[in-house]
């Protein structure tokens, strides 16, 4: 069964914030394709999160300002089902 956008996304701010961080939400009117979520992790990691149902990819606007922040030195993950956002948040919680 696929995951939806929404579950991931609580179970991503649901995690982050157990660990002492903040799940930030990115809402922006200035700027269209931010990643849905800025997370900051206690000892300065930071890294942006666009969270999509199982199987949806991000729009040609989304890749652009992934690209363009992924030159700056961010790192931005596309996270697609809950095994994908365990992967991810065990590389960086502990």
């Amino acid at each position: 069964m696929p995951d939806s956008e929404k579950v991931i996304e609580k179970t991503l701010v649901a995690r982050v914030k157990k660990a002492k961080g903040w799940a930030i939400k990115m809402v922006c009117t200035y700027v269209s394709g931010l990643p849905d979520r800025l997370v900051l992790i206690p000892m300065g990691i930071i890294f942006f999160v666009e969270v999509k149902s199982t199987g949806k990819t991000a729009s040609p606007v989304q890749k652009l300002i992934h690209r363009q922040l992924r030159k700056l030195g961010f790192k931005v993950y596309v996270i697609d089902t809950l095994a994908d956002l365990d992967n991810l948040l065990n590389e960086y919680l502990i």
